[in-house]
């Protein structure tokens, strides 16, 4: 519930803090709309309340609740301070990549080559949500706390693992002590055991989150650590409980999800790394 007397956040990116830092205290159904509100938030800005219910799967009164919940008099003073951010910025990726697909081709005959102009269309995008998206603070910091870790832990799972893997690689590569936490041969627990408050985790997931990284970001803050988390939203399992959150929405296309943007990522921090050093 909001505080009574304190008045509700004017800016946007006030709110949108407001709503990551409250998170963890809303009911599952104000969560769901928390979720969408961060990640689509021109769509909160112009679509009717019951387009959105319908797009965040909630019934109009939870979004009316959820207003509330923040100090507003009901949605539509909400929706001023989201229409402020409209005014203020680019695109969103979600509008960007409504765009794409309202005027990609109908492929009735899904060739490769069409294929490979889908995904080079779409990790366009992806890329450049990822270069607007990220500041050069964070980066920085990264990169320091890369720079001065005693040992460098990287862990993603599933889907993440391509990056994990690749990401520890160049960091071996770029004379950083590193451990790919991969839990081979079940060794996980036994990796585990090289934490130590002077190192570094970069935990990379996205949705569905795999429940290990989550629990080792837990366990990592829990032992003072600084964990870099790389996933797909502030409001992610890992992004909450993270020292600091890299955010990166790769491109998808025919259900399959890329990448790109990730990998992109894992690559800059490692070059940087390597760069100081020049």
């Amino acid at each position: 519930m909001q505080l009574l007397g304190a008045a509700p956040p004017d800016d946007p990116k006030e709110l949108q803090s407001e709503i990551s830092a409250r998170y963890e205290r809303l009911s599952n159904r104000l969560q769901r709309i928390a979720r969408y509100a961060v990640d689509h938030p021109n769509d909160m800005a112009m679509e009717t309340i019951a387009i959105l219910a319908e797009r965040a799967q909630v019934q109009p009164s939870a979004l009316i609740r959820f207003a509330k919940a923040f100090g507003y008099t009901g949605f539509s003073e909400m929706q001023q301070v989201f229409r402020k951010l409209l005014k203020e910025s680019s695109p969103s990726y979600s509008e960007r990549v409504r765009q794409f697909w309202e005027q990609r081709e109908d492929l009735t005959r899904p060739l490769p080559l069409n294929v490979l102009r889908e995904f080079a269309a779409a990790n366009q995008i992806a890329l450049q949500h990822v270069e607007n998206t990220l500041t050069a603070a964070q980066l920085e910091q990264a990169v320091e706390w890369l720079a001065t870790a005693r040992i460098i832990h990287v862990m993603g799972q599933r889907r993440s693992f391509p990056v994990a893997a690749y990401l520890a690689y160049a960091l071996n590569h770029s004379n950083r002590p590193t451990q790919l936490l991969d839990g081979m041969g079940g060794m996980l627990l036994e990796q585990l055991r090289l934490l130590s408050p002077q190192d570094v985790l970069v935990a990379i997931s996205f949705y569905p989150y795999a429940q290990e990284t989550v629990d080792l970001v837990s366990r990592a803050v829990d032992q003072g650590i600084n964990v870099i988390a790389i996933t797909g939203s502030s409001l992610s399992p890992i992004a909450q409980k993270a020292t600091l959150c890299l955010e990166v929405k790769d491109a998808e296309v025919f259900g399959f999800r890329s990448l790109t943007a990730s990998m992109c990522l894992a690559q800059t921090l490692a070059v940087s790394l390597v760069v100081i050093d020049v």
